[in-house]
């Protein structure tokens, strides 16, 4: 899964990865793992940031600016953001609220996809 920026591992902090902002002290649910998973599977790197803001969607905007591929992720519960930076602020891409994980898995590959310039994948109904 992600590494989480600010450990002492690796300084990730310069590498182009897609962000997925956090709140402070949050931890990633074991059910947001196909949105992992579908962003390596294309082959785009990502990276967990804390940015403490209440409002998901100013949290995925946030973490797109932040990020040096320009796209950024938050959650709460079910509902999951995807952001761009060169959106307005309160349109993201993506607001969807998935409990499937094959359409999670789709939505992190749609925001790798977003990242390559290449066409989004439909999301499933199921």
């Amino acid at each position: 899964m992600a590494k989480k920026e600010g450990s002492n591992m690796n300084n990730d902090s310069e590498r182009p990865s897609i962000i997925v902002g956090v709140e402070n002290e949050t931890t990633i649910p074991q059910n947001a793992t196909p949105l992992f998973n579908g962003i390596e599977e294309e082959q785009i790197p990502v990276v967990v940031k804390e940015i403490d803001i209440d409002n998901v969607v100013s949290r995925a905007y946030q973490s797109a600016l932040a990020s040096r591929l320009s796209v950024g992720i938050a959650f709460d519960g079910d509902r999951f953001i995807v952001h761009y930076k060169n959106l307005k602020e309160t349109h993201p891409l993506f607001d969807e609220t998935i409990d499937n994980p094959k359409q999670l898995r789709i939505l992190g590959a749609n925001a790798a996809r977003l990242v390559k310039g290449i066409p989004f994948k439909e999301m499933v109904n199921r």
